[in-house]
């Protein structure tokens, strides 16, 4: 146990100790990802800089068109001036815009949605809408791809806040405890910052070389497609820094929970440091492996869960559902958040990790609870939502600027967006996860921590367990009057 493995060191950490015991050296973990994480980011920076460069202050400076098999030099069959060629510099201030946007938008994550729980009930209330609105927008434009594409958005947004609404009053209560938590560790939203900046750096750089792609002389299928592999390079890379700021803040909420207090004569000296020296070196590979799933899985589980709830006596449906439901679930036991907090304490690896929260959930009923929180869909609502007004404003300025561009530069700053605003929201989803683990462990230290939160926990779960419970007496008793109602006179 986690807890067991903490507390056993407490005596020695006491000031009347001569000598604390040291902590075991960390095994490195998932070094295979590490490798590949770092080899990724040499090979695309690289890469990116020469492609920024190569229209950077004059056309074609670097001699790159040549490979890309397209003509620049073409003229309009009736006799007409080519159109003038574009620069780097054109595109480049656009995207500073989303990163300002983006910016602006996590630091008031972090200074108001980390102290209220306002702008999250904005994002459930205002994501649907603002969805259907540029839906109608790009329908407007003739842009039918992505009118369709925003439009079935929000119809699962709708659809999902409609299944799960009845569970919206615990999910904020959960969020407002863990605002509560980070609210009384300010350390932990100066890691955030610190990351905020290395993020925009990395940002810099990816701006800079997707500027040039877009000024390029490539044609549009080429361009879409080295888009959308460096838009995969970031979410990864920005994945790889939230999960890292994940780690931390997970490692400090669960030894602030289990000392009983961050000021503790138990805690161990430099917490915060110790959880960032952990985070980026022996743990920094299974952070890189985990990040490269782990949303994708979560945010399938949570619309299947929510189409499930309302599916009703539809068999052939159902059938197919739990078909789904189950492969994932199975997926979710070696790839889920939860996996963050096991490594911040005690240094496995990913995979490892994430089974034994699960396994640790699944035999103390806690999963009943977990699956019943949405606070991940909520903050991801929010996620979303600071992506699309920051690929609004950077859109809306493209358009004025040269509007035939307006979807590359829209659909790339929303994803910068999202990224910016998802290193603001990780500081409260850690505090929720490692909340859930020190339940899970040892349901005491939560009562320790707030007595009036652990008895509206308790009885949740109580609710959780007899709703199952009740559930599957309903399922058994329909297929045993099912095979009767089969079985011949």
């Amino acid at each position: 146990m986690l807890t067991q493995q903490l507390q056993d060191g407490r005596g020695s950490d006491r000031p009347s100790s001569s000598q604390p015991a040291e902590e075991p050296a960390r095994q490195w973990r998932d070094v295979f990802w590490l490798f590949v994480f770092v080899i990724h980011l040499l090979a695309f920076g690289f890469v990116l800089f020469l492609l920024g460069m190569n229209r950077f202050g004059e056309v074609d400076r670097l001699k790159i068109d040549r490979f890309t098999n397209i003509t620049n030099a073409a003229p309009a069959a009736g006799g007409g001036d080519a159109p003038p060629p574009e620069l780097t510099e054109k595109f480049w201030p656009l995207y500073g815009a989303a990163g300002a946007v983006g910016t602006a938008l996590a630091w008031a994550w972090l200074v108001l949605g980390s102290r209220t729980g306002l702008m999250m009930k904005v994002s459930v209330h205002i994501l649907t809408t603002y969805l259907a609105v540029i839906s109608v927008l790009c329908f407007w434009g003739e842009h039918f791809f992505w009118g369709v594409a925003f439009a079935v958005g929000a119809v699962l947004q709708f659809l999902y806040v409609m299944s799960v609404l009845d569970r919206f009053p615990f999910t904020m209560l959960v969020l407002q405890k863990s605002v509560k938590m980070v609210r009384d560790l300010p350390e932990v939203m100066r890691v955030a910052y610190a990351f905020l900046f290395i993020m925009l750096c990395w940002m810099a750089l990816w701006s800079f070389g997707v500027s040039g792609i877009i000024a390029s002389s490539m044609n549009d299928s080429i361009t879409w497609w080295l888009l959308v592999i460096f838009s995969v390079s970031l979410f990864w890379t920005g994945a790889v820094l939230c999960n890292t700021v994940h780690v931390i803040v997970s490692g400090m909420v669960f030894l602030v929970l289990i000392h009983g207090d961050r000021s503790s004569a138990s805690m161990p000296p430099k917490p915060l440091l110790k959880s960032l020296r952990f985070a980026v070196t022996t743990s920094f590979g299974s952070i890189c492996y985990g990040s490269l799933f782990t949303a994708a899985i979560r945010t399938l589980r949570w619309e299947i869960r929510g189409i499930r709830s309302k599916i009703g006596s539809n068999e052939c449906l159902l059938c197919c559902v739990d078909f789904l439901f189950h492969l994932v679930e199975t997926l979710v036991r070696f790839f889920n958040k939860y996996a963050y907090v096991q490594i911040a304490v005690n240094g496995k690896g990913f995979n490892h990790s994430a089974r034994d929260a699960w396994e640790l959930f699944q035999s103390t009923g806690i999963e009943a609870l977990v699956a019943y929180d949405c606070s991940g869909a909520v903050l991801l609502m929010g996620i979303i939502l600071g992506g699309l007004v920051t690929g609004t404003c950077s859109g809306v300025w493209t358009w004025f600027r040269k509007s035939e561009e307006v979807l590359m530069v829209g659909s790339t700053a929303i994803l910068m967006g999202m990224v910016l605003v998802g290193l603001a929201v990780v500081v409260v989803e850690s505090a929720v996860t490692s909340i859930y683990i020190c339940y899970a462990e040892d349901p005491s230290l939560i009562q320790r921590w707030d007595a009036e939160f652990f008895d509206q926990m308790s009885e949740a779960l109580h609710q959780r367990l007899q709703y199952r419970s009740a559930r599957a007496r309903h399922i058994l008793m329909s297929s045993r009057f099912d095979q009767r109602s089969d079985t011949p006179f």
